[in-house]
């Protein structure tokens, strides 16, 4: 008699099946994955010298796949930036609407989160990267302004006229205002993807000492007499 044919292999049996519920998982993984390498590469190589192919790579799929959820690699940028910085201002607005502090306290904490969730992050290397190649890349420069400058502007116009508003800061200008606060940031931005990572300079700036410096600094000089006080 002849002996039945084996039953085919269950798929825990096939040694490249995998689980359609895994398959699953991994395809609503990738556009994760594909922007972390992206920002990765992005910070490491400058956007001009990153390559999709080599994003494409390291988040271990096809550049075919990497196209099929960002058409260009300036869609690829956009979506890096909207993940890693501009998801971050409906938080940052939300806390700003409840804080208890005055302006004073409330500036320095912005500076301080700002420093603990953006520039000790990987994300604090696209402003380096913009301010590098906005020249060669008009579009990313120009996107960058929009989606990160503009709201962060807003932002802290909102805290300065809150303490106008309360009586803490005097009538300033706010726009230039605005800037004197952000310029401490971009410089500590520059200091970590340039200066900083030198030993021989590294022991000069410590980026919350500094944080809390300048804080103390700006906000002192902007309070009225009367309202100003001891900085914690």
């Amino acid at each position: 008699m002849t002996a039945a044919p084996p039953p085919p292999p269950r798929d825990s049996d096939a040694p490249d099946a995998e689980p359609r519920h895994k398959r699953e998982r991994r395809k609503d993984a990738r556009p994760g994955e594909l922007l972390d390498a992206a920002l990765d590469l992005f910070v490491e190589k400058g956007f001009a010298a990153t390559r999709v192919e080599e994003v494409a790579s390291r988040a271990g799929v096809s550049k075919g796949t990497l196209f099929l959820y960002f058409p260009s690699k300036v869609d690829l940028f956009k979506a890096v930036v909207r993940e890693a910085i501009t998801g971050r201002f409906d938080e940052w607005t939300a806390e700003l609407e409840h804080f208890p502090g005055d302006t004073a306290d409330l500036v320095r904490e912005c500076m301080l989160r700002w420093w603990e969730r953006i520039g000790n992050t990987r994300a604090s290397g696209i402003t380096k990267l913009v301010m590098s190649e906005a020249g060669s890349f008009p579009e990313i420069a120009t996107f960058y302004t929009q989606e990160v400058v503009e709201p962060g502007n807003v932002l802290i116009r909102r805290i300065l006229e809150r303490g106008v508003r309360r009586g803490e800061l005097r009538d300033i200008d706010l726009d230039n205002a605005c800037h004197s606060i952000v310029a401490p940031m971009i410089f500590l931005t520059m200091w970590k993807h340039s200066l900083g990572p030198c030993c021989a300079v590294q022991h000069l700036l410590d980026p919350e000492t500094f944080i809390r410096a300048q804080a103390d600094i700006l906000t002192h000089g902007l309070l009225k007499p009367d309202a100003r006080k001891p900085t914690p």
